[in-house]
C-alpha cells in the first residue's frame, strides 16, 4: 500500500501473456507461470512471497490485473481478521461462460 492507503498496481513487462498456470502454491509461495502458449515454455513468472489467502483458478488466460474494489478489500479483512498489506485482483477467461474475479 501507498501512504494513502491505495492499493499499488502490479505492472507486467512487455510481452505475450496470454497462457497462464499456477506452478507452485505452498506455504510460503503461490507462483504463477504465464506465456504465449504454456504447452512449449512460459517467458514470466510472477512470485507472490508467504500467501495467506488465494482464490483464483489453477489455469486461466488473458487476466485483466486491476485495484481491488472496497467490497474484495472487506471480504479479504473479514475472512483474515484484519488488512493485508498487498491484495492482488483481476478478471480472467477459465473456460466459463463469465470471467472469474
Amino acid at each position: 500500500m501507498d501512504v494513502e492507503g491505495a492499493h499499488a498496481a502490479i505492472q507486467l513487462p512487455e510481452g505475450s501473456w496470454w497462457d497462464w498456470d499456477v506452478v507452485a502454491w505452498d506455504g510460503g509461495q503461490l507462483r504463477l507461470a504465464a506465456g504465449h502458449d504454456l504447452a512449449y515454455h512460459h517467458g514470466l513468472e510472477l512470485v507472490f512471497g508467504d500467501p495467506v489467502f488465494v482464490s483464483c483458478p489453477s489455469t486461466f488466460h488473458d487476466p485483466i490485473l486491476r485495484a481491488p474494489s472496497s467490497d474484495e478489500l472487506l471480504k479479504v479483512a473479514r475472512q483474515l481478521g484484519g488488512e493485508r498489506p498487498v491484495v492482488v485482483a483481476f478478471e480472467a477467461d477459465a473456460g466459463r461462460p463469465e470471467p472469474v474475479s
